[in-house]
């Protein structure tokens, strides 16, 4: 299967979480899944995309939804975690395209996630750890989170930090940067 290098998938996640431990018999697991398609060839955000996933095995706590600002509620409609990597697969080509995150938690979370549920995993190999790629191109003497990086670049945090699909956004637009001032450096 022919890599697709027109379009890189920006994938942010969010799970379920507690304010410590994980209560006996809960495990963490995605509950959304936020997108933002960059265009390589325009260097821009394209469409961005909320998936909401139904948790499974775990609630949603009073501390994720402060965090996340989802609800139990909000979530009881969403696809099941089968019903949401299909979609990555056939919707988005993931299995096809390169894919990036910030850190290497989203990578993860869905390779545990998938091997727990029996799910294929829904993306190829190309996965791109844009956190620590961040760091390197600017000599950086560690990583920055997302909200840090937006400010280094002078870029406002647009949206609700910690939703799926205003993270994905914000990352992308930190990757548009990247991949400028890479071009521009080549030129």
């Amino acid at each position: 299967m022919a890599k697709q290098l027109d379009t890189v998938l920006v994938v942010d996640i969010e799970a379920t979480c507690w304010d410590g431990p994980n209560p006996e018999g809960q495990e963490n697991e995605i509950i959304e899944v936020g997108i933002a398609l960059v265009d390589l060839t325009a260097m821009t955000v394209g469409e961005c995309t909320s998936i909401l996933v139904k948790p499974e095995r775990s609630e949603v706590s009073p501390f994720c939804t402060e965090l996340t600002t989802l609800t139990a509620e909000q979530l009881k409609n969403g696809l099941t975690f089968k019903e949401t990597c299909k979609r990555l697969r056939t919707e988005f080509q993931a299995q096809q395209r390169v894919w990036a995150s910030w850190g290497d938690y989203d990578r993860n979370q869905f390779q545990r996630q998938s091997a727990s549920f029996g799910v294929g995993y829904p993306f190829g190999t190309s996965h791109i750890n844009l956190k620590t790629m961040y760091a390197v191109m600017h000599g950086l003497p560690r990583e920055l989170g997302m909200p840090g990086a937006l400010e280094r670049e002078g870029l406002p945090l647009e949206g609700t930090h910690h939703r799926g699909v205003d993270d994905a956004r914000n990352i992308a637009r930190i990757f548009c940067r990247m991949l400028e001032s890479f071009r521009k450096n080549q030129n």
